[in-house]
């Protein structure tokens, strides 16, 4: 029993800390869409200017998309084919652990005596964040695809560890792009 344990607390933490920094992803695009013919792609102000985060974060954005696209192989242009935009949605989530254990003396709200003892509700709450960047065909000003990135942000202090975060973000967004019909199927 004891070598159970030792095998399965490690794996368990590995599985929570893992958890807490993946960004889970979503795409949809226009099937109708040629996007072998996109090459060239400059960024929607208009769009981006609605985002409602700081100016700061929307610049650490932009930075990391302009790298991603270039390693994809594409350049900006003042005559695009694609127009760049992206929005964000921020939610408060609220986690509530019950964590009673063992059995003998103990309190809790209603009781004091035998019985379970020595735990309580421990609340956390962490920021769940979201990251569209939205593809749009500049000809027929049509959306032809888009991606969503979601995960935690964790409130972070550190502006390298969140330029990383944020570069995680748009990176494994990105990696949806672009789309594979047939593995679609």
């Amino acid at each position: 029993m004891k070598k159970i344990k030792i095998l399965v607390v490690p794996m368990l933490v590995l599985l929570f800390l893992s958890s807490c920094t993946s960004v889970r992803v979503l795409s949809d695009y226009d099937k109708e869409a040629n996007f072998d013919s996109y090459k060239t792609y400059a960024f929607y102000k208009t769009g981006i200017d609605k985002a409602q985060i700081s100016d700061l974060d929307k610049k650490r954005i932009l930075r990391a998309i302009e790298a991603e696209m270039t390693n994809r192989g594409f350049s900006k242009s003042e005559n695009p084919d694609i127009l760049v935009s992206i929005f964000t949605k921020e939610k408060e989530q609220v986690d509530i652990y019950n964590n009673y254990w063992g059995g003998g003396w103990g309190w809790n709200p209603y009781y004091w005596g035998p019985g379970w003892g020595g735990g309580g509700n421990n609340v956390s709450t962490r920021t769940e964040g979201s990251l569209y960047i939205d593809l749009v065909d500049s000809k027929t000003k049509e959306l032809v695809w888009q991606g969503k990135g979601v995960g935690n942000l964790n409130n972070i202090s550190n502006i390298e560890k969140k330029e990383q975060r944020i570069r995680e973000f748009v990176s494994e967004i990105l990696m949806q792009y672009p789309p594979n019909p047939v593995a679609a199927k």
